[in-house]
C-alpha cells in the first residue's frame, strides 16, 4: 500500500507541475530559499550521468534494485516494522523516476529546489525524498539489528 501511495503521489505531482510550471522558469514559494523550478534530470540523483546511455543503464539498474528489494521485502519478517517501510519507501520512490524514465527520454522530472541564490541543493521530487528517507531508515534498521546482534553475543 505504502509502495502505491508513493508512486501515485509522486505522479501527481508530476504531472501538475507539468501542467502548471514552466520549464526552467523558478517559482519562489518561501522566497529565494524554495522554490518550485521544473526540470528534467536525464542523469541519477544530482545530475550523476553516465553518458549518452544513461536513460538505459539507469533503467536497468532501477529494475534490478525494485526486484532485490522486493525479494528482501518479502524476506523480512513482519514484526520488523521499520525495516519494511524503509523498503517500501526506497522501492516506491524508485518505481516513481523509473516511470519517468520508461515515459520520456528527456528523464526524470525534478521540481523541489532549495538554496540561496547560486548554493542550491540539486532539483528533487517527491520520489528522491522517498528513497532518501527510506534509505536513513534502512540505515536505521541495519544498525539497531548489528546491535541487537552484538548485545546477544556479548
Amino acid at each position: 500500500t505504502m509502495i502505491g501511495v508513493i508512486v501515485v503521489f509522486d505522479a501527481l505531482t508530476k504531472y501538475i507541475v507539468q501542467q502548471s510550471l514552466i520549464l526552467y522558469h523558478p517559482v519562489p514559494v518561501l522566497g529565494d530559499f524554495f522554490r518550485l523550478t521544473y526540470i528534467y534530470n536525464p542523469g541519477a540523483a544530482f545530475g550523476l550521468s553516465l553518458g549518452a546511455y544513461s536513460r538505459y543503464i539507469f533503467l536497468v539498474l532501477t529494475v534490478v534494485a525494485v526486484v532485490v528489494l522486493f525479494v528482501w521485502y518479502r524476506s523480512t519478517i513482519e514484526d520488523d516494522r521499520l525495516r519494511l517501510v524503509a523498503i517500501a519507501s526506497v522501492t516506491g520512490g524508485a518505481i516513481g523516476n523509473l516511470i519517468d524514465r520508461v515515459r520520456s527520454p528527456r528523464g526524470v522530472v525534478d521540481f523541489l529546489d532549495v538554496g540561496f541564490g547560486a548554493v542550491r541543493w540539486p532539483v528533487f521530487n517527491i520520489a528522491d525524498i522517498a528513497v532518501t528517507v527510506g534509505a536513513i531508515l534502512l540505515a536505521i534498521s541495519l544498525w539497531k539489528e548489528e546491535q541487537s546482534q552484538a548485545a546477544d553475543g556479548e
